[in-house]
């Protein structure tokens, strides 16, 4: 039996608007109307496509599925409207969450396979890691980037891949930090700009600092690797960072790199949700990525 597309558009219009009560009011249907049409179907699909929490409807795993050939469907059929003289291209979405303090140019590196394809559609958001992984678990990414290992049990359903570990670094202007000072007479003389506490990069740099008995001058502490970035430039004080966090600067001389290291590094993490059916971009996406 072929799919029918207007069962299709009501669930569409549902979903995007996540209340049934105001969906059926503004297509002028019943309630209960428009609930048999969605239940016809998920009965074509076999598969439920919302699930009740509380007085909420949420996408199951299959109703996220779906919602993204819907999507592509519809707006399909609105370029078609709009010139008969270009079909459009039906675009996959791939949905990643990033870590805050997760490098920009560490991020645009692992998707860059993804960003130059014309088929794929990337959505790309930020926040803290309880953020991303309640998002992951309800579906709204199909995978995200951080910089440490969710806490993992056996009633988890993550899965983390380690993509790749980074040393990190202290730099600064060519005005503030001489590259052949000792690491010890640094965090003597010079504040510091650093990641915030819950960071293991900040944890790494507090047990170094604790160890050679010093306690350094902090003048700021950020949980964005923009804005740690900014700040180095702007001579507010020495940063620990990834090199690749400042590889612009760097090349042009703006910001000079201590020789001596700290002997911290930054680990990545692409971390998924076991779902029974994953989007087939992200297994790509992750052979382009793990180490071999």
């Amino acid at each position: 039996m072929p799919l029918n597309y207007h069962h299709l558009r009501y669930f569409w219009a549902v979903a995007h608007d996540g209340n049934l009560t105001r969906t059926a009011q503004r297509l002028n249907l019943s309630q209960s109307a428009l609930s048999v049409q969605i239940k016809e179907l998920e009965e074509r699909l076999g598969h439920p496509l919302f699930e009740r929490r509380g007085r909420k409807l949420h996408l199951t795993e299959a109703g996220r599925i779906a919602l993204d050939h819907a999507d592509a469907i519809f707006a399909t059929g609105q370029e078609l409207v709009a010139t008969l003289q270009d079909e459009g291209n039906a675009r996959t979405a791939l949905r990643v969450g990033a870590q805050a303090t997760l490098s920009r140019n560490f991020q645009i590196g692992f998707l860059r396979p993804m960003l130059a394809r014309s088929d794929v559609e990337v959505i790309l958001r930020s926040g803290n890691p309880s953020e991303l992984l309640e998002g992951l678990e309800t579906l709204n990414f199909d995978l995200v980037l951080m910089n440490h290992e969710p806490a993992s049990d056996s009633l988890t359903s993550f899965e983390t891949h380690h993509l790749a570990e980074q040393p990190v670094s202290i730099v600064g202007t060519p005005v503030r930090l001489d590259p052949k000072r000792p690491i010890r007479d640094l965090l003597e003389e010079q504040p510091f700009i650093l990641p915030t506490t819950n960071n293991s990069v900040r944890t790494a740099f507090d047990s170094m600092a604790s160890r050679m008995s010093v306690r350094p001058q902090v003048a700021a502490e950020v949980d964005d690797m923009a804005m740690m970035r900014l700040l180095a430039r702007e001579d507010i004080g020495l940063a620990l960072v990834a090199p690749i966090v400042v590889q612009d600067e760097l090349s042009s001389g703006r910001l000079v790199e201590a020789e001596e290291h700290p002997r911290i590094k930054e680990s990545f993490h692409a971390v998924t949700f076991k779902r029974r059916f994953p989007n087939p971009l992200v297994r790509e996406l992750l052979t382009y990525s793990l180490p071999q």
